[in-house]
């Protein structure tokens, strides 16, 4: 290839002249190539004036890359000869196994071992069947996407988490998180979440209180499966969030639907009879209601009555305004019965993954070691970066600014709502970071949703959180964290368009 301009151009094509360095693209490709085999060892390379012309890059580019190869001894500089790929750098590599067609029992007389084993009739269950909430994976490339849960890449705080990962990063900080922990967690994040997360929200926790999780998902999922079984008598909203429903049907539980008014979770005789109830009292999911404090004390005074068990998921904690921010259903729990479910990356970029358990000492003892099995502790590194971010003021800067550009577009889809056809009535609480929107009866709005997406504008339709999707059929969540302002007008006559056409049909 070293005299092939058109070869070197085919191993580089497709790089991206936006996102990662190109610099970073250039050193990928080639260790890449010399891996694979594709350029073995003493392979001459073009100089970095010919690759740089071959490519349209600055020659600066391409000198970086190579001399960062040269360090790592992946490449090979001789005096007046040129880059020579270095020796010992392709990996083993076995033969590939033969292909086996499909994937179902084998049959005729040529089946044997090579066929694929059928493994379906062995699973215990099937999680991939379970009702669940389904995105395009290729959403950011959709003009206009209401969707929940997803962010605006351009409102994360780029350069206050470039610092906090620098800071976690010393020396000293890297031989204290590097190490296995067990089934500990990171002590400054903990610290971190106690002194400056949870008072916000009017809870006073100690460190033995608080555990990390992958997300609040997973802390969801371990209560679920720590205190839901056969012979324990589980409450759940409806609506409510659809994965919750599917942790519950893998521990063989049949959940209570509790009863809902505006106000959510009512304390009747259905809640009543439940050992475990999960609620969503900051913004039930997905209608956004918030539990009014009277009703939250009546929820908590039925727990010490019964004494039952609350879960509560407040999922969008960091997005309350700070003049309209109720309290958790926790700060009122002086008896220990809430167990209360919290995101640290919801507001900060959903990828994360990080969240938190805060809960009696002997709960999150539990909670560590149920944990253990599954994945020991989340990564280190990451939880004390979020340390740091939040020692520095960067995490309250970011969800005041957040919140002011979800607030504006909040009001700017507000707005044109008036223009929705008679008949529909949307809810909104401050804070939601969604509207939940209802038809008359006989919309469809699962079928307007599929239209609007031919136009390019992606909602929720609202069935999916019904045990009963035909109780869902006329709802749809329109969320807006992830589309810009400019975008929403376009966005909402496009929609509007495809109610009036999904009304028609």
């Amino acid at each position: 290839m070293q005299n092939d301009s058109h070869g070197w151009q085919a191993l580089f094509e497709g790089m991206s002249r936006s996102g990662q360095s190109l610099q970073l693209q250039i050193r990928q490709r080639l260790i890449g190539a010399i891996s694979e085999g594709r350029l073995p060892s003493e392979t001459r390379l073009p100089s970095s004036r010919r690759l740089a012309a071959i490519l349209g890059v600055g020659r600066n580019t391409v000198t970086l890359a190579y001399q960062q190869l040269l360090d790592d001894k992946v490449l090979d500089s001789r005096e007046r000869s040129g880059i020579f790929v270095a020796g010992g750098q392709q990996e083993p590599r076995r033969r590939r196994p033969q292909a086996v067609a499909g994937s179902g029992p084998a049959s005729g007389p040529e089946a044997g071992a090579q066929d694929a084993a059928d493994f379906e009739p062995r699973f215990a269950f099937r999680p991939s069947r379970m009702r669940q909430i389904v995105k395009p994976r290729d959403w950011a490339g959709y003009p206009y996407p209401f969707l929940f849960g997803q962010f605006d890449p351009s409102l994360f705080p780029l350069n206050d988490w470039r610092e906090s990962v620098r800071a976690a990063s010393s020396a000293s900080e890297v031989g204290e998180w590097s190490v296995d922990m067990i089934d500990d967690d990171d002590r400054d994040l903990v610290a971190e979440i106690c002194t400056k997360i949870l008072p916000r929200r009017g809870i006073w926790a100690t460190l033995d209180e608080v555990t990390i999780t992958l997300g609040a998902q997973q802390a969801l999922y371990m209560l679920a499966r720590l205190f839901a079984g056969p012979s324990i008598r589980v409450g759940i909203e409806d609506p409510c969030y659809p994965d919750l429903r599917n942790m519950l049907e893998v521990g063989g539980v049949t959940p209570a639907h509790l009863t809902l008014d505006r106000q959510g979770a009512v304390p009747d005789a259905v809640f009543a009879a439940c050992d475990v109830v999960f609620l969503t009292p900051g913004h039930q999911c997905p209608t956004t209601v918030t539990m009014e404090p009277a009703r939250r004390e009546a929820i908590l005074a039925s727990a010490e009555r019964t004494g039952a068990l609350i879960v509560e998921d407040d999922y969008e904690a960091d997005l309350f305004p700070e003049d309209a921010e109720p309290p958790a259903l926790k700060s009122i729990d002086a008896h220990g019965h809430v167990v209360y479910v919290g995101s640290l990356s919801k507001a900060l970029a959903p990828g994360l993954r990080l969240g938190f358990a805060v809960a009696r000492p002997a709960i999150i003892e539990e909670l560590r070691a149920l944990r253990r099995m599954m994945l020991r502790h989340p990564p280190a590194n990451n939880q004390r970066a979020m340390a740091m971010f939040i020692a520095l003021g960067h995490h309250r800067s970011h969800v005041r600014r957040l919140g002011l550009v979800l607030a504006e577009r909040a009001r700017l889809i507000e707005a044109r709502l008036d223009a929705l056809p008679t008949g529909f009535r949307w809810r909104r609480e401050p804070g939601a970071t969604s509207f939940w929107i209802t038809g008359p009866a006989g919309f469809d709005a699962r079928a307007m949703a599929l239209q609007a997406r031919e136009a390019g504008v992606l909602v929720e339709p609202g069935d999916i959180f019904f045990a009963d999707p035909q109780n869902g059929r006329a709802s749809f969540r329109l969320g807006f964290a992830a589309i810009r302002a400019e975008r929403i007008d376009g966005g909402i006559d496009r929609l509007l368009q495809a109610i009036v056409a999904a009304r028609t049909a």
